[in-house]
């Protein structure tokens, strides 16, 4: 049976000690200690709101563990939502009335790679990334990835298996322009080469 490796971060030590408690309590879960490193699972971290140390905090954990983060809140803004997520945070759970069985929900599916958001939320959420997808992006002619639209469109005929000769003739450009493109994209996200470019892209869901 593998053991899900749980990290708490709360400024309250009875709190932490009660989620600890109801965690540690279940035979797959293991709750490491305060300044455990890598490897970890989850984190749990309580806090009020996302102040600018809670921020701090939240980016210290995605730098070090790099651990999906399951957040207790009192309250959180539509600007600290933006935040969260940007800091591997993929569940939110209202301070309020939150029990031990949601905690323990919502630290098995963040270890599974889902999220857990409030419908709310995950409204406000969408109509940021629209936003800056809007307001942002696509003037400078950006996707979410941060590909312009060339580079996708080349990444796409490359997973077809076209060669540079083949892409410009179906893009109307010339061949070194293919190359040069292909040269950005696997410089910027440090890529070895053509087929790690396209991996990249298929993974990352761009294409």
């Amino acid at each position: 049976m593998d053991v899900l490796r749980v990290l708490i971060r709360a400024v309250d030590p009875l709190t932490r000690e009660a989620i600890s408690s109801r965690l540690d309590a279940l035979p797959d879960i293991e709750v490491l200690p305060d300044e455990h490193h890598p490897p970890v699972d989850v984190v749990v971290l309580v806090a009020e709101r996302i102040t600018v140390e809670v921020a701090s905090a939240l980016r210290k954990v995605k730098a070090t563990l790099g651990a999906p983060v399951v957040l207790i809140a009192c309250e959180v803004s539509r600007t600290e939502l933006l935040t969260a997520v940007e800091c591997n945070v993929v569940a939110v759970l209202p301070r309020a009335g939150v029990t031990g069985d949601r905690i323990e929900s919502a630290v098995r599916t963040a270890a599974g790679g889902g999220a857990v958001l409030p419908s709310k939320m995950l409204g406000e959420l969408l109509k940021q990334v629209e936003r800056i997808q809007r307001e942002i992006l696509s003037p400078n002619g950006l996707h979410t990835s941060g590909m312009t639209a060339r580079e996708i469109d080349i990444l796409r005929l490359m997973s077809d298996g076209l060669d540079t000769a083949e892409i410009a003739v179906k893009l109307g450009f010339s061949e070194r322009v293919v190359k040069r493109t292909i040269f950005g994209v696997t410089s910027r996200f440090k890529l070895r080469n053509r087929p790690h470019a396209v991996a990249y892209a298929l993974r990352t869901g761009v294409i």
